[in-house]
């Protein structure tokens, strides 16, 4: 009965596989094998909490199956709970599976985690299993990129697009990798894409921006501007967003540090956060401060944003909006939620004094990390407004991204930078010179030698002539620059906004009303 629910869970007859699964166990009693193919239909589900008790009461009956508990270990990364997701991989891997999904699955587990070099041999190897496997194969290209490998990682891209030729995926990976030339490019194949891509909001979003990013690449700034209008339509309309959400929450961070009763911290140093808006150049100074011998970075954290929900909760009704959580989370024990983060983050800050967390969200959490982690040092990255907005605009964030929403429209990005500078401000004013620092991305470029010293100075460090060679870092990064960080710093990115003309009028009109506009 089990073979035959298994093979209804390979034809996605969920409903058939759930009722068999059931009567299994109806009239066999308990067996791992039934629990765990539940499991397995709760995670094609999204029911993650199901998923890890049906998991959870497999593995009590029978606890040396490698795959459930890879499958226990991604149930728990969806949930966030990235700590006990490697727990779970680690113990999969003692049991030294051998199947090519397996194996993946605990590459994706330690992906999550932020731990992309440990990924990286789960995949190939998986890889090596499962040559044919187009998902396998992507997920090798992505991790040999955030670790360096662009070689390698194109030629996983192109084994994909080997099996998969009708795949968008491995097309618009590859354009991403590598400068698109007239003479080698996709733009055929994604045209053809696109135009089958009717009424699909997300596919037309990835396809347009491969394209707009070839023709930004051969210089054809009109052509490429106009995909990303056509990339993003569907999906803006589809989403409806409005900047008043942003101004709202903005405004409630500000009021609720101002209202917050006075109380301790927890007095650890080790955190650096790096925050600002995407594209600004978080990653670069990332990449200055952990070329210093004490000094990693443990990635893009999502720690801050989860333990203020989780602090928020006791003094909240049900759905309560993301300024109800700022303010009670500004009302709740600043110790326990700075304990709590360090915690949370062990793992991934791997022993070093001192541990960067690049999530650039969290300029919006800027009170709560200083009243949480008083000794904790805050960088925000600012760039020239205009190319600011440009470089949002062209990028493609995950459609599941909230925060990120207004980068489906320019004026909505240019309007998000007017009330993300605007709370930069109320920060500058109330947050103390030696914890919370701003950092011009074109200074770091024009100047690396002085910003360089200057951020390691802040963070309270000793210097270190490495920071001048952030192109030498052979860490991971798992970011949207993940290439452009591989090579040395270069000022070809600054004023990239006027190369579209006439296209950028209606961010510069906001701007300039805004008195955003300058020199710099």
């Amino acid at each position: 009965m089990i073979g035959a629910a298994d093979a209804r869970f390979a034809a996605e007859d969920y409903r058939g596989a759930h009722v068999l699964c059931l009567e299994s166990l109806r009239r066999d009693g308990p067996n791992a094998t039934a629990f765990a193919l539940l499991g397995r239909i709760a995670l094609a589900h999204d029911a993650f909490a199901q998923a890890l008790a049906q998991f959870d009461r497999a593995l009590a009956i029978k606890p040396d199956l490698a795959p459930v508990h890879a499958l226990r270990g991604q149930a728990l990364a969806r949930l966030q709970r990235l700590d006990e997701a490697r727990l779970a991989a680690d113990a999969a891997e003692r049991l030294a599976p051998q199947d090519a999904l397996t194996l993946d699955t605990l590459g994706v587990i330690y992906s999550h985690a932020g731990d992309h070099a440990r990924a990286l041999p789960f995949f190939a190897r998986a890889a090596a299993l499962a040559p044919d496997n187009p998902n396998i194969l992507h997920n090798l290209g992505v991790a040999q990129q955030f670790n360096g490998d662009l070689a390698a990682a194109e030629t996983a891209f192109r084994a994909e697009l080997l099996v998969q030729g009708e795949a968008r995926r491995p097309y618009a990976a590859l354009v991403h990798l590598s400068r698109q030339t007239r003479e080698a490019n996709f733009i055929p194949e994604l045209e053809r894409q696109f135009a089958r891509a009717d009424g699909d909001a997300n596919a037309r979003l990835q396809i347009g921006h491969a394209l707009a990013k070839t023709h930004d690449d051969l210089g054809e700034y009109a052509a490429a501007f106009a995909w990303l209008e056509r990339a993003k339509a569907l999906k803006r309309a589809e989403i409806g967003y409005r900047i008043e959400t942003a101004r709202a929450l903005f405004d409630a961070a500000l009021d609720a540090h101002k209202a917050a009763p006075a109380a301790q911290g927890c007095p650890s140093p080790a955190p650096i956060f790096i925050v600002g808006m995407p594209r600004t150049g978080t990653t670069l100074v990332d990449r200055i401060l952990s070329s210093h011998r004490d000094v990693v970075s443990a990635g893009e954290l999502g720690h801050m944003a989860a333990l203020t929900a989780q602090a928020a909760t006791p003094h909240l009704p049900q759905r309560p909006s993301d300024g109800d959580v700022l303010r009670a989370a500004a009302r709740a024990d600043p110790s326990r939620l700075g304990e709590a983060y360090i915690a949370a983050a062990a793992n991934q800050a791997q022993g070093a004094a001192r541990f960067i967390d690049k999530m650039p969200i969290n300029f919006l959490y800027a009170g709560l990390i200083h009243r949480a982690l008083p000794n904790a040092r805050i960088i925000c990255l600012r760039r020239d407004p205009m190319d600011a907005v440009l470089s949002n605009y062209r990028q493609i964030f995950g459609p599941e991204a909230a925060h990120y929403w207004y980068a489906f429209d320019l004026e909505q990005t240019a309007h998000y930078c007017v009330a993300f500078d605007r709370l930069i401000a109320g920060w500058r004013a109330l947050l103390p010179a030696d914890r919370f620092m701003e950092v011009y991305y074109e200074d770091v470029v024009h100047d690396l030698e002085t910003q360089a010293r200057r951020l390691v100075a802040f963070c309270g460090l000793d210097w270190d002539a490495r920071c001048l060679s952030p192109h030498e870092n052979d860490s991971p990064v798992a970011t949207a620059s993940s290439v452009q960080v591989r090579a040395p710093v270069y000022s070809t990115s600054i004023g990239r906004w006027r190369r579209y003309g006439d296209a950028m009028a209606p961010a510069a009109a906001i701007l300039r009303a805004a008195g955003l506009l300058s020199d710099r």
